[in-house]
């Protein structure tokens, strides 16, 4: 059997991550591919992990079905709705998995997107939901339901450890960010949030690592709110494991997600998550158990202050963090529900 992975992105995130792994995980058993957008920073990632990579000049009817003539799969596992939406365009005969990863706003009522992934949804013969809250929050989910199932993500904690011991450096941060810098994300919250907590804690130390679209802008906000001592924009860093260990927080102030990658990471390396209450996250953490999760800035600087002050308040959400963890990432059983869900469409 051999799957094509496609996806519409040119950067390496928690998605990107998610298919690498997942060919990873078939490695030996199912030739696997990853195609999407021309990106030199997805081509040194995909290919440094060999993995093959198959690039688009753009995600297109054209560029898509030139890619499927030519590779000839089995199979095309689409991840995220514009990516399933050319899919099911260009898949003909072909047997068509879709992967969502998260559930954008305009995503939940009447909207382009809502209708243009009716396609996709129509013409896949199983769909995957990171998150239950990603399922229910679509707006036509209901149309779905027999061919739809909640596949959390799930790391590979030996992975994660390898490369926490590969970093020899030494870092002291009191919150780390770690994604892209788009509006998804708002990442222009968390400045303004920083400005909140550096008036109760003047040595606030956070760090920002990923870049984005809104990278430029974010460094003109840090400078008006007075932070360019405060936070540090590290950009793209292939292993920030050791950053995220050695923080006290990992915040997300994100309007939408699916089950965040470095979510899952800060919750398997025992660093407390302080997030908004958006999809995924919600079946993540709960609420001063395992985490924090509130849309109110207030609390939001009230929560890391805790979590900042009290070294043995740290610790509990930790462990109560990684137990949720442990309980949620299985990666056999995750495996297995991938293989079974190629199995079945293969077989009809």
């Amino acid at each position: 059997m051999k799957v094509m992975h496609v996806l519409n992105s040119r950067i390496y995130s928690g998605a990107e991550k998610v298919v690498c792994q997942i060919i990873h995980a078939f490695q030996g058993e199912i030739e696997m591919v990853y195609c999407s957008p021309e990106s030199d920073i997805v081509r040194k990632m995909v290919e440094g992990q060999g993995v093959t990579y198959l690039p688009m000049k753009t995600m297109s009817v054209s560029e898509l079905s030139r890619v499927i003539r030519e590779q000839k799969p089995d199979l095309i596992h689409a991840h995220d709705m514009r990516a399933g939406f050319f899919s099911a365009l260009c898949c003909g005969n072909i047997p068509l998995v879709s992967h969502i990863h998260n559930n954008a706003y305009d995503a939940r009522g009447l909207s382009p997107k809502t209708v243009g992934y009716l396609l996709a949804g129509f013409r896949a013969k199983h769909i995957f939901w990171v998150s239950q809250s990603s399922y229910d929050g679509y707006a036509f989910h209901k149309l779905f339901a027999r061919k739809s199932s909640v596949l959390y993500n799930v790391i590979d904690t030996d992975e994660i450890y390898t490369k926490l011991s590969q970093d020899s450096n030494s870092y002291d941060y009191d919150l780390i960010y770690v994604g892209r810098l788009t509006y998804q994300k708002n990442p222009q919250r968390l400045l303004r949030l920083c400005a909140r907590l550096k008036e109760s804690k003047p040595d606030l130390k956070v760090a920002i690592v990923g870049t984005g679209e809104l990278e430029e802008e974010l460094k003109a906000l840090c400078k008006e709110l007075n932070l360019e001592d405060t936070v540090r924009f590290l950009g793209f860093q292939p292993n920030p494991i050791k950053m995220v260990a050695c923080s006290k927080a990992m915040i997300l102030t994100s309007r939408w997600e699916g089950t965040p990658m470095c979510a899952l990471e800060a919750m398997a390396l025992g660093t407390p998550v302080v997030s908004t209450p958006s999809d995924g996250m919600k079946d993540l953490l709960t609420d001063g158990v395992s985490g924090y999760l509130t849309e109110s800035d207030e609390q939001m600087a009230i929560d890391l202050l805790k979590i900042f002050t009290q070294p043995e308040h740290r610790q509990l959400l930790a462990e109560n963090a990684r137990k949720k963890f442990d309980s949620l990432n299985d990666g056999e059983a995750y495996k297995r529900a991938i293989w079974t869900a190629y199995r079945q469409v293969t077989a009809d």
